[in-house]
């Protein structure tokens, strides 16, 4: 099994593994994308929809936080600042 491929499992009930590089996490599943890509469609439907103004802002900015909340919970893994892989 290659690197890449170890890196891409997760334990059952995960969705993300942690990135090899920088802080966050990476959809290895495909409930991980479905969060992401979904995520990121509702973002824009939500920041089409409102109006310019403090509601709109508050209200991506809440539901990126929903988004990135779920993604850390979902992480087989730590959030951390990583800068490839650990092994080499």
């Amino acid at each position: 099994m290659s690197d890449r491929q170890q890196w891409a499992r997760v334990r059952p009930g995960y969705w993300f593994a942690p990135r090899l590089f920088g802080w966050g996490a990476t959809p290895v599943t495909w409930e991980g994308w479905l969060l992401t890509l979904g995520g990121a469609a509702a973002i824009v439907a939500l920041a089409h929809r409102l109006e310019d103004g403090p509601a709109r802002t508050m209200s991506v900015i809440a539901l990126v936080a929903l988004l990135a909340f779920v993604a850390w919970r979902k992480t087989d893994g730590a959030w951390r600042w990583r800068w490839g892989d650990p092994g080499r």
